[in-house]
């Protein structure tokens, strides 16, 4: 397989290391508008132009900023060639839904990384999630120096926001919002209340000024309380049994999600296994982070 990455700064820089962990990989290609960055891979291909792919590639990576993604991930599926986009998808709705109407008519694969849906711990307690009642998420980070271009919903909370849909499976019925810019010229702190149509609330909290990282979820059902550490890949399950609270901690592999991502991708690809459910979640996940923005801004 014949792989591109393109974006190698802190996140593209993953991927092009995981790419080369691939025994099928047999030949990669790197972009970036930064030569330097270009530089410090000195035995790959590079190119800053990403139109130079065209022809020497089979399937890219986009790990470019957001504000790139419709344009980038737009000429490859024009041309035929498999996509991973990082998320978010795009930066506007009506981008992503170009973006799968290319896909869905050209047969090509449009494939978006919600890296979270391949958190061990989340697929651990993912069946255990019956008509949640009550979701608490916190998704905290010291400021990035990156990913500037978009606010902290578009960079972090969208995680839990796609995690969220996932377990609910609910229309939504009420969105409040406050956010608030404090080092850049985007929210870097938000917090987000959404009521959906069949009672469950979500209150999920993103910071990328905090002093600390924490990326946890916590899940409440008439029976028991679910609590999640995505970083930690740990989660445990409290019941009440016989008037006694006990604890359960679930036996969970760890993995690199990331790793677990790109295989997937690249298993698609092999296989031509071309299916637009998982772009069509996250152009839904896209929307509701759009609509706290602009809760946000009003």
């Amino acid at each position: 397989m014949r792989i591109g990455v393109i974006g190698i700064g802190k996140l593209g820089s993953i991927h092009l290391r995981i790419y080369k962990e691939i025994s099928d990989v047999k030949h990669i290609c790197i972009v970036d508008c930064d030569p330097a960055k270009l530089a410090a891979h000195p035995d790959i291909e590079s190119f800053t132009d990403y139109r130079r792919l065209l022809g020497k590639v089979g399937l890219v990576s986009i790990a470019a900023p957001t504000i790139n993604h419709f344009e980038i991930a737009q000429f490859f599926l024009k041309n035929h060639v498999p996509v991973l986009v990082e998320k978010p998808i795009t930066q506007k709705l009506s981008e992503a839904e170009k973006l799968i109407k290319t896909a869905k008519g050209n047969k090509t694969i449009l494939f978006v990384g919600h890296v979270e849906r391949y958190n061990n711990a989340y697929l651990a307690i993912k069946k255990q999630v019956k008509k949640p009642l009550f979701i608490e998420c916190h998704r905290l980070s010291q400021y990035p120096n990156r990913s500037l271009d978009i606010s902290v919903v578009l960079d972090l909370m969208i995680h839990d926001l796609d995690i969220i849909l996932d377990l609910v499976r609910a229309e939504v019925k009420k969105v409040e919002a406050k956010g608030v810019k404090v080092l850049s010229e985007k929210e870097d702190i938000a917090n987000a209340r959404i009521t959906f149509e069949n009672g469950c609330v979500a209150n999920i909290t993103a910071s990328r000024i905090s002093a600390k990282k924490e990326r946890k979820i916590r899940i409440f059902l008439s029976h028991c309380y679910i609590s999640l550490d995505f970083a930690e890949q740990h989660a445990e399950i409290y019941q009440k049994i016989k008037n006694q609270i006990t604890k359960q901690s679930l036996a969970i592999d760890k993995e690199e999600p990331l790793k677990k991502e790109i295989l997937d991708f690249v298993s698609l690809v092999k296989n031509n296994k071309f299916d637009i459910a998982d772009s069509i979640r996250a152009k839904n996940a896209l929307k509701l982070a759009l609509d706290i923005e602009k809760i946000m801004s009003a």
